[in-house]
């Protein structure tokens, strides 16, 4: 049975810096692409990130790449998300999703496994 399941959000202050974790089941997280999502209240959920299944990663938001950062370890199946300089627009339900393919798409539709998600609140 396929799961994710994602932790480690929280309350931070504007500056701060959150770690998220995407524990996977189910299956080997080798050569497969993984994505995060997220969704603040009265938004359509965006993408984030996604880490390719041979590792390059791919940034869907503007600048993100100069504040999170994405990784895996296979050996451990999680793919983990490092936000650092957190700002009051980064508060949202963080998810995680796979489609147990190679490569990455920004559109949620693509992805058919999801994470019951991790609320990330930034104060400012």
């Amino acid at each position: 049975q396929v799961q994710l399941v994602e932790s480690g959000g929280g309350v931070v202050q504007s500056g701060g810096s959150l770690t998220l974790s995407c524990q996977v089941s189910g299956f080997q997280v080798d050569y497969v692409a993984v994505a995060w999502f997220r969704q603040a209240p009265g938004k359509e959920r965006e993408a984030v990130f996604c880490i390719r299944g041979t590792g390059p990663w791919v940034p869907y938001l503007d600048g993100v790449e100069d504040r999170f950062t994405v990784s895996r370890d296979n050996a451990k199946k999680i793919i983990t998300l490092q936000m650092d300089n957190l700002k009051p627009d980064d508060t949202a339900m963080y998810y995680c999703a796979t489609d147990r393919r190679l490569g990455c798409s920004g559109d949620g539709r693509q992805y058919k496994f999801w994470g019951h998600g991790t609320q990330v609140t930034v104060s400012s």
